[in-house]
């Protein structure tokens, strides 16, 4: 059931971030339990959604379960308590001082429950200037650096989705630290608070680059060798409008993908690091992609040393046979998703169930957690559950 199995943790229901936090330690078999909130379902893209819990497309929900209690009465609040007291960890997705408002800030958990780690995720910190500021993901990779160096020169860069703030940034250093703390209360017995800012998880991927900067090898954008400027490392276009990406960095990959383009250009070979070259040689290159259809040059040059691999949509990557011989995709409800990574010899995880609904397992999670018939049925009555 995975490394995590036998780890409590209650979510605080969130979108993005902390949703994609619980997920991943779901997928390593903890035991994850998510508190809803009784919210209106909105609209978009001329569909129902619940941008809190979408059901069975909220994918980042799989494996927890769901109750769904109102927070702001004293009797959700006080459920929420002692559910927090019996658990290993929770994830906070609000600003600064929600919680605290709630009588569910970390001080109060912590007295309850001193081995608790109390995982706090925001945009710019739990303190700061602009702690209290809204934002999003786009917000804090442009604050961290990050943005500045993505994209073509001269034009502004192109928003990255969600991939880097909020997600890796957010949710995978969340997720990370989450387990170091867990790892470290099994000799402490002490819990603890964690801050995790996205704008400084962003921050840390771009790690290298800032080193690079330091050191004067990162040039100005467009002319480094991952960041698009070079012509062999680049997305192209195909006959049929589709795309293969190129990231022949090494000499040996680049000579390679030479030879099987039919390129003879000796030029490109002793110039091939010389940025003032790279508009040229990418005019070729372009040129050269044109002449075929991506599956085309897929049949050609997939599986060789020069670094190729075709652009697929969220419809044919899950088809590929790469993926479909390493179970990359997993459908569940009918949704096909990534599966859980990294894998694992011995505790391979496993998806325990498919997302739920907002208070669906109200009564059967509450009693796996130790509240009897008649308090389930109590707060029920009140309006908190």
């Amino acid at each position: 059931m995975g490394p995590l199995n036998g780890v409590r943790i209650i979510e605080f229901a969130g979108i993005g971030p902390g949703p994609m936090c619980g997920m991943m330690l779901a997928d390593m078999g903890a035991t994850v339990l998510r508190i809803d909130r009784k919210h209106p379902v909105t609209h978009y893209a001329g569909q129902a959604w619940d941008s809190y819990n979408p059901g069975r497309f909220g994918v980042l929900n799989r494996g927890k379960q769901s109750v769904a209690l109102d927070l702001k009465s004293p009797d959700g609040a006080a459920a929420a308590l002692r559910l927090i007291a019996a658990s290993d960890a929770v994830i906070d997705p609000f600003r600064p001082g929600v919680l605290e408002k709630l009588g569910l800030g970390p001080d109060v958990c912590l007295a309850r429950n001193p081995r608790l780690v109390f995982g706090r995720m925001t945009g710019f910190g739990q303190d700061g200037p602009l702690a209290q500021a809204a934002g999003h993901d786009l917000n804090y990779i442009g604050l961290s650096g990050a943005l500045h160096v993505i994209g073509r020169p001269g034009e502004p860069p192109p928003p990255p989705l969600a991939y880097l703030g909020d997600f890796a940034g957010g949710a995978c250093m969340l997720a990370f630290g989450i387990a170091c703390a867990l790892y470290e209360t099994r000799g402490s017995g002490q819990g603890q608070v964690l801050d995790s800012a996205m704008s400084e998880g962003s921050g840390l991927l771009a790690t290298m680059m800032y080193g690079m900067a330091a050191q004067g090898a990162w040039q100005p954008k467009g002319r480094n060798r991952i960041d698009g400027g070079a012509h062999f490392y680049d997305v192209y276009a195909c006959k049929d409008g589709r795309y293969v990406t190129i990231a022949a960095a090494e000499p040996q990959f680049y000579a390679e993908l030479l030879q099987r383009l039919g390129i003879d250009a000796p030029d490109m070979l002793t110039e091939r690091m010389n940025p003032d070259r790279w508009p040229e040689f990418k005019a070729r290159f372009a040129a050269v992609f044109k002449t075929r259809t991506r599956d085309e040059w897929s049949a050609l040059l997939e599986g060789t040393d020069v670094c190729f691999a075709p652009m697929l949509d969220f419809d044919e990557a899950p088809r590929h046979p790469h993926n479909v011989a390493r179970k990359a995709f997993v459908e569940i409800d009918g949704v096909v998703q990534p599966a859980p990574t990294p894998r694992f010899s011995r505790t391979a995880p496993e998806i325990r169930n498919r997302p739920p609904v907002a208070g669906e397992n109200n009564r059967e999670a509450l009693a796996a957690w130790g509240f009897s018939d008649a308090e389930i049925e109590a707060l029920a009555a009140s309006g908190a559950l």
